[in-house]
């Protein structure tokens, strides 16, 4: 069995799927891609159990079949070639790599043993450019929780509606909620995407206006994007009910540069507590000071930087490493910060930046300042 395949090209491609290979310790199997080889085109899977990516390549052949090879080193081999038209040769238990002078050769396996791909029958489905599909996984993924004792925490909220569809995340900490309401299904339906894969599928939406398809069934979740299929499993259980802990009644406005916000947020932070990440945030006219400590080695910062602010005087705490997460995602010249008292959460919004059919929100929640 013998084909040629564009170094280049093939690299991007195992690239997209490398991802999800040498994760799972269980199934050394899937420390391999799978091959398979039909006339002038070569697909590609790599799989961790939980999430499947399929590809496909144009390559010369007029040969068929199908084999496993080690993903990690053929990936890293590929690194080191500029670009060039590779041959590969597959013998009983080899894959020869031959460029112009040299040879290279990898052990393979029998593509018998890889788990089969999986199949979704699908129920509803929904497509969206992958730009906007980018910019959701990029609002959210960061406010994921990270505790297995609560797995739905871990994922993303997708919620398809008639009205429109809305992403969140939250580690009940902070939450994130952004809607696109020119997105829209007959069918209003639930699914939770865990982050893994949505970061996989991020990483490979850059830079492409392409439609991306997504159909769901009550277990899986298949995205298609060109050549390219994510299969990924939903987390199984109910969201919790997020719009009950967003406060409807925040009398308290600020308005202040984004990018001054979040340096003086950065600074803070250098000085604060390393265990508790506290900044203590007092707003008295307009002027906001941001007061952090570190009393253990005697660090301190007091930044003072002017804002805009329709509310009575207030003195709340937050995490700055929450709050500096929130704010770096926030891609706008200016920011909403919606505050009702020091106890209750505030709300995080940009003022610009957004299209018409766009909406983001962010909630952090308060800690309490020490004495």
């Amino acid at each position: 069995m013998k084909f040629i395949a564009s170094s280049g090209e093939l690299l991007k491609q195992l690239q997209i799927i490398n991802g999800v290979t040498g994760t799972n310790t269980t199934l050394p199997v899937l420390n391999n891609f799978l091959f398979e080889l039909t006339k002038n085109q070569l697909s590609i899977t790599g799989s961790d159990g939980e999430t499947t990516i399929k590809t496909q390549i144009i390559v010369e052949t007029e040969d068929e079949g199908s084999f496993l090879v080690q993903a990690k080193l053929l990936t890293d081999a590929l690194k080191t070639f500029a670009e060039q038209p590779l041959t590969f040769i597959k013998n009983e238990n080899q894959l020869e790599i031959v460029d112009e002078v040299d040879n290279y050769f990898l052990s393979i396996e029998r593509a018998e043993d890889f788990p089969s791909f999986p199949k979704v029958d699908a129920e509803n489905n929904v497509g969206m450019k992958a730009s906007v599909l980018a910019e959701a996984i990029s609002h959210t993924f960061f406010a994921t929780g990270n505790d297995p004792m609560r797995p739905i925490m871990t994922g993303v909220l997708f919620q398809f509606t008639e009205d429109g569809s809305r992403f969140v995340a939250t580690d009940a900490h902070r939450l994130v909620k952004y809607i696109r309401k020119d997105i829209s299904v007959k069918n209003a339906v639930d699914l939770i995407l865990p982050k893994k894969p949505l970061l996989l599928l991020k990483n490979a939406l850059a830079g492409t206006e392409e439609e991306v398809l997504i159909e769901f069934s009550e277990t899986n979740a298949k995205f298609t994007l060109g050549t390219t299929t994510w299969i990924c499993r939903l987390i199984d259980g109910k969201y919790p009910n997020y719009e009950a802990v967003i406060p409807k009644d925040n009398p308290n406005l600020l308005t202040i540069n984004t990018q001054l916000f979040l340096n003086s947020l950065k600074r803070a932070a250098l000085f604060s507590n390393k265990s508790t990440n506290q900044v203590r945030i007092k707003i008295e006219g307009n002027t906001l000071n941001i007061n952090s400590e570190d009393l253990d080695f005697a660090n301190k910062a007091d930044i003072t930087i002017p804002c805009d602010y329709n509310g009575e005087d207030m003195q709340i705490g937050f995490n700055t490493k929450f709050l500096n997460d929130m704010v770096s995602n926030l891609h706008s010249e200016e920011l909403y910060l919606e505050l009702s008292l020091p106890n209750r959460a505030g709300i995080l919004k940009p003022v610009d930046g957004l299209v018409e059919d766009e909406e983001l929100l962010m909630l952090v929640m308060p800690v309490m300042i020490n004495a």
